[in-house]
């Protein structure tokens, strides 16, 4: 049986291809103004699918490299996308604007994201560490430059998908 109350059922591959590229939208509009995605021809979009879908990486990044530039002078993108999902709240995610860079030039760090977006999850100076910071399974330093993480570790949809578990006890 289907477990309903715990995934959502996608009614036809094409429902999965449209939410897909809408998430890929998303984060252009995120990064670009939507200027990457919308110069772009249908065929570049059901490329980034197709490639994506039949497992080929190199269909798939061939067209993704673009959504993945940023002028040199720009230092990253306009804003982040990301996503960051906790099992101790009731709200699916958070996602909010955040700039990968400060207003005096320097690169914000994954750090300084999660004190602004979400405090709860990073460990006082003096106290103890009670959450795990994961993406992709791993625990990236809180030090490393957000836009960085963006362009290295984002999901095929273009966004960061950082969750935040409580450190294991045992």
């Amino acid at each position: 049986i289907f477990p309903e109350k715990d995934l959502l059922h996608c009614p036809s591959k094409d429902a999965i291809e449209a939410h897909f590229m809408s998430c890929m939208k998303e984060a252009d509009a995120l990064k670009h103004k939507s200027q990457v995605i919308n110069e772009m021809q249908k065929k570049d979009h059901k490329q980034l699918w197709m490639g994506l879908q039949n497992d080929r990486f190199d269909q798939f990044w061939a067209i993704n490299r673009k959504l993945m530039e940023y002028p040199a002078e720009e230092n990253g993108f306009r804003y982040i996308p990301f996503r960051i999902y906790q099992t101790t709240t009731e709200r699916p995610f958070i996602q909010k604007l955040f700039r990968p860079v400060a207003a005096d030039g320097q690169l914000h760090t994954l750090g300084d994201l999660l004190k602004e977006v979400c405090p709860s999850a990073v460990a006082p100076e003096d106290g103890e560490k009670k959450n795990q910071v994961m993406i992709h399974g791993i625990e990236p330093m809180l030090e490393t430059p957000l836009q960085w993480l963006s362009e290295h570790l984002s999901y095929p949809d273009n966004f960061l998908h950082i969750s935040i578990i409580p450190q294991p006890t045992d």
